[in-house]
């Protein structure tokens, strides 16, 4: 499997493997994304990454050419 750095909101910097999980990897790191319906729908989870709106609920870690994931709480105006 490969891996991937990503460096979260937090300024932490981790070696991730590519294919796990957003929530429970971000949980590891120190960040609390926020959650509601875990499906998908809701949106209460969005994150940027690589200036890439994603749902971290239904979205696993992706590989990138550079080898480094950047990772911002998405602004949402309704949230």
């Amino acid at each position: 499997m490969s891996t991937i750095s990503v460096r979260w909101p937090n300024g932490r910097i981790t070696t991730e493997t590519v294919g796990s999980d957003w929530l429970l990897r971000a949980s590891k790191a120190g960040i609390a994304i926020p959650t509601g319906c875990l499906g998908g729908s809701c949106g209460a989870c969005e994150i940027e990454v690589n200036g890439k709106v994603v749902r971290a609920c239904i979205s696993t870690i992706p590989g990138s050419k550079s080898g480094q994931l950047s990772v911002e709480f998405s602004t949402d105006p309704h949230w």
